[in-house]
């Protein structure tokens, strides 16, 4: 199976001056395709990879700057927004301005043309096409073959990322084929599980806090003197912006981190997963509606979808996508509707059933849990169902039996929230 390896490149003043102005040029390349294309959609036409490629090629006579660059990374850019036009529509796919995009080209991989090699304990070298051998942090090995290597700058340094084929295939049949677990995501605790785990993690620091409010407090001032003087963009505001990246970067780490741990554990242990299907991006639109018909409690909407994003919901389901590869587990995606009002013992559903953010208390009967586990056992029954693997009825309770079945871990008392 394909895995990624990132590692975090050491160029020289000559490499990074040039891998700047690749990355320049793929930007370039990228707007002029998406102009060309919406040009043609216009008039009714369409344009592809094939023809955009071979007018690059004729217009490197008239631009030389455009040979600077390898062709192999121009190309994989018109790639790229060839597939984004297709899957998204050429009026969706947005421009790479030069303050909103992650500089990134990508080196398909040619006959001695990108090679890796290890130099010492912590140090390893990759061969990239016009640019010779470039030096890297080692800290892991590849572990396959590489298939194209993609070079991107963030938090003020180059990385490379390597794209490798490691021999393996996804299991036929999980290890613990007999395990399985409900997962709900929520805004107080990050996961909680069927069986009674919460896991959760503070992500942003309270020192980082203080330190983002005031490099964005200082950015905004500076971006107001360039408009109002007309003025480009100065060295101070770069480096501003660039001391903000950081923060953010160590922030997404600790979310990729904790992500990735806490998928590994639950692919590892469980044959099946129930998660919820949930439009994220949906979830984390903003409130505000237009002048015409604005919207309703703005800054409580506001308040949720920062709480979301801070949580990782999306990045959790994709991490959780890639360990399931890895050890053959089943994912399962099932209705959201109603799983935090629902109890999971009687199957009363009422909005009053949850006391609060993390008590959940049937007004049926009186069962009381962890609001988020509840959920989460919910998911588990909806998921079971769906594979067909719905387990025992539990008991009558008051003369109704609930529709849903038991999990397949015995449930433990939770301490009082």
């Amino acid at each position: 199976m394909l895995i990624g390896r990132r590692y975090r490149l050491a160029p020289t003043p000559a490499q990074a001056e040039s891998l700047e102005r690749w990355a320049g040029t793929c930007r370039s390349v990228w707007n002029t395709g998406l102009h060309q294309r919406r040009e043609y959609r216009r008039r009714g036409g369409w344009m592809n990879y094939v023809e955009q490629a071979r007018q690059m090629a004729e217009a490197k006579v008239e631009f030389p700057w455009l040979s600077e660059a390898p062709s192999d990374v121009l190309q994989q850019t018109l790639m790229d927004l060839d597939r984004s036009c297709r899957d998204q529509g050429t009026w969706s796919v947005w421009w790479r301005g030069r303050s909103r995009w992650t500089p990134s080209m990508r080196f398909p991989v040619r006959p001695r043309s990108l090679l890796v090699q290890r130099l010492g304990r912590k140090v390893g070298q990759v061969k990239l096409p016009k640019l010779g051998w470039v030096r890297f942090r080692w800290s892991r090995p590849p572990g396959g073959v590489v298939r194209s290597a993609t070079v991107s700058y963030s938090a003020g340094r180059w990385w490379v990322s390597l794209l490798v084929e490691d021999g393996q295939a996804t299991p036929e049949r999980h290890a613990r084929s007999e395990k399985a677990v409900g997962i709900d995501r929520g805004v107080k605790v990050a996961v909680a599980t069927s069986n009674g785990m919460l896991a959760d993690r503070k992500f942003v620091r309270a020192g980082e806090e203080r330190r983002m409010l005031t490099l964005q407090r200082r950015a905004a001032r500076q971006e107001r003197h360039r408009r109002s003087h007309a003025a480009k963009t100065s060295n101070r505001a770069r480096a501003t912006r660039q001391r903000l990246s950081r923060v953010w970067a160590k922030i997404r780490n600790r979310r990729a981190d904790f992500a990735h741990q806490v998928t590994h554990e639950l692919c590892r242990d469980n044959a099946l997963l129930g998660i919820e299907k949930l439009p994220v991006k949906n979830l984390t639109s903003s409130a505000s509606g237009t002048v015409e018909k604005p919207g309703r409690t703005v800054k409580q909407k506001a308040g949720l979808n920062r709480a979301i994003l801070d949580k990782g919901w999306h990045a959790f389901e994709l991490a959780l996508h890639n360990q399931a590869r890895k050890t053959g587990t089943t994912i399962v995606k099932v209705n959201p509707a109603y799983t935090s009002q629902t109890c999971y013992v009687c199957g009363h559903i009422a909005r009053d059933n949850r006391e609060s953010q993390a008590v959940f208390r049937c007004v049926a009967c009186g069962h009381q849990d962890h609001a988020d586990v509840n959920a989460a056992r919910n998911i588990l029954a909806r998921a079971l169902r769906a594979t067909g693997r719905d387990g025992p009825r539990p008991p009558a309770i008051n003369g109704r039996i609930s529709h849903q079945g038991p999990p397949l871990v015995p449930r433990q008392p939770l301490p009082e929230p």
